[in-house]
């Protein structure tokens, strides 16, 4: 059984995260979504606080703690703006635990302490134009020649993807060899024949960018494998594993964020003489989106404690993505519901939390996958 107090040092990390993101994140968040703009002074101000290498040992620049921190910052930082949120979510869980996990000393010394100290930003490069869901059919390829490999290829959809220093690449080094045929590179943004595309044009977590990435005779030496070579895909799925969970706490920022504007608002606006949240339709909904948010926190407290004690958390982080980006759609859309003809303007920031939960449905790994994880985990114990 897991603890469901936060212990004092969670505790502590939950009340900076939040006086942080009150005070830094969440007033220019309106602007950012509707500029597009990068939150470069926020991430850099994250980096000197610890956010941006949390479950990260001192030794190689981060803040020693553990996963259940970690989503408790990830849920504050995410309720002002999931766009700093999954900024914050790449850089911690699929980037830094992958080298930290995967690197050698080199690596760790030269790739990983900067990423976690927040003195350099990390990407994760898996999904491709026509491998997403399936990353098993990777069309990027490297050959070895001599001490280096030779990248090409296209990366889709990369968060942070113009404005990392550090990018994780998977390609295919054996295509025969189908998914033990992926690679892991370790590539600096400033490799020649490496380029970045035009930052997308999203529906939602705006302020957070993401691009193409081209590779044209991307030299890569040896030393920059990461793991190993073949190994590719075993580090992307367990690194997709452990940020399932930094995406269900990101989405219980937004549901949090959307509750919380609509218990205010219907305190507020009154009809038929009397405020909103005295009738029976506004209570049910109020009643319904509490009681959801509450047990999407249970389910991803859970498989961060089951991550910190070194279980096996496949299912459960799984559990906890679906159910909580399924939960800050509904949470939101109903927020709307509450704020009526309010709701659909910018003014009441109630849309923003609904464009930017659709997202936590689809990326590092569809709701219909999550489905497809939970029951073979189900049918392995059989």
């Amino acid at each position: 059984m897991f603890n469901t107090q936060l212990n004092e040092t969670q505790l502590l990390i939950k009340e900076t995260a939040a006086q942080f993101a009150a005070e830094r994140v969440y007033p220019s968040a309106q602007e950012r979504d509707i500029t597009a703009s990068f939150p470069s002074d926020i991430v850099r101000e994250m980096g000197e606080l610890g956010f941006m290498g949390m479950m990260i040992d001192p030794e190689w620049g981060g803040s020693g703690l553990d996963a259940v921190s970690y989503v408790v910052a990830m849920e504050e930082i995410s309720k002002a703006d999931a766009s700093v949120g999954v900024i914050m979510s790449v850089n911690n869980s699929l980037v830094c635990w992958g080298i930290v996990t995967y690197g050698t000393d080199d690596q760790k010394e030269r790739f990983l302490k900067p990423l976690a100290s927040g003195q350099k930003l990390g990407a994760f490069c898996l999904s491709e134009p026509e491998a997403g869901s399936d990353a098993t059919s990777q069309y990027t390829n490297a050959h070895q020649e001599g001490e280096y490999w030779v990248l090409n290829g296209t990366k889709n959809w990369i968060t942070n993807g113009t404005s990392a220093n550090t990018y994780l690449v998977f390609a295919q080094t054996d295509r025969e060899k189908r998914h033990k045929g992926i690679t892991c590179f370790l590539v600096d943004r400033n490799t020649e024949g490496f380029e970045p595309g035009k930052k997308e044009d999203k529906l939602g977590i705006r302020s957070s960018d993401t691009c193409s990435i081209g590779l044209m005779n991307v030299r890569v030496h040896e030393s920059d494998i990461l793991g190993g070579v073949g190994n590719g895909f075993k580090i992307a799925m367990e690194s997709l594993n452990g940020g399932r969970i930094g995406i269900a706490a990101q989405a219980l920022g937004i549901a949090q964020a959307a509750f919380e504007a609509a218990l205010k608002y219907s305190k507020e606006r009154k009809a038929f003489g009397k405020p909103i949240c005295e009738l029976q339709a506004i209570q049910m909904k109020l009643a319904d989106m509490s009681m959801k948010i509450d047990a999407a926190r249970l389910l991803i407290h859970k498989a961060a404690s089951m991550k910190d004690n070194h279980q096996t958390y496949i299912k459960e982080a799984a559990h906890a993505k679906l159910f909580a980006s399924k939960t800050a759609v509904e949470v939101a859309l109903e927020a709307i519901q509450v704020h009526g003809g309010y709701g659909y303007v910018r003014e009441y920031n109630v849309e923003r939390y609904l464009r930017d939960a659709k997202i936590t449905e689809i990326y590092e790994g569809t709701s219909e996958i999550q489905h497809i994880v939970i029951a073979r985990e189900l049918l392995k114990a059989l």
